[in-house]
């Protein structure tokens, strides 16, 4: 019993496996290709500099200390005149050890006290206290920037009448 192709119930499809085992190899050949020409061409890559054998230079410990925040002597006194500008010393109240408050005025603002430690303004701390100065500085162990000292008092214009 012969039978007729034209009579199978079901005849599957051949290309689609032909054409996705056509592809899959020129995939394959493509890949290949492409590392052999990657691995046989010149090194175009950018060639590192060369070492030199002379040792670094040491650090300067001077401009380290200024990229870590420090200022130095120099700036301070510079800046003195910017800060005395800045601030109004109104009253003292200190004790002969040099402890107490300061009344100043900072920018126009009204005054405020200050205790011997305090930060006064832009990291100036108020460092010690006379009998009519206060001394400001940029740091409580830091050398002193600015002396603010109490306005002089007027004479009085009619002064006591001695006994008669």
């Amino acid at each position: 019993m012969i039978i007729p192709a034209m009579s199978l119930p079901y005849a599957p499809a051949r290309w689609p496996a032909i054409t996705a085992t056509v592809l899959l190899w020129a995939v394959a050949a493509g890949s290949i290709v492409f590392w052999g020409l990657r691995l046989a061409a010149p090194a175009d890559a950018i060639v590192p500099p060369a070492v030199s054998g002379a040792p670094a230079a040491p650090p300067d410990p001077a401009a380290i200390a200024r990229l870590l925040g420090a200022t130095s002597a120099r700036q301070v006194v510079a800046n003195a005149p910017e800060l005395a500008s800045r601030l109004v010393l109104l009253g003292v109240v200190a004790d002969p050890n040099g402890r107490g408050a300061a009344l100043l005025a900072v920018d126009g603002k009204p005054a405020r006290p200050y205790r011997v430690g305090a930060e006064v303004v832009d990291g100036y701390v108020l460092k010690s206290l006379d009998a009519r100065a206060a001394t400001l500085s940029s740091g409580v162990t830091g050398p002193d920037a600015l002396t603010l000292q109490l306005p002089a008092r007027p004479f009085a214009p009619n002064p006591p009448r001695a006994p008669a």
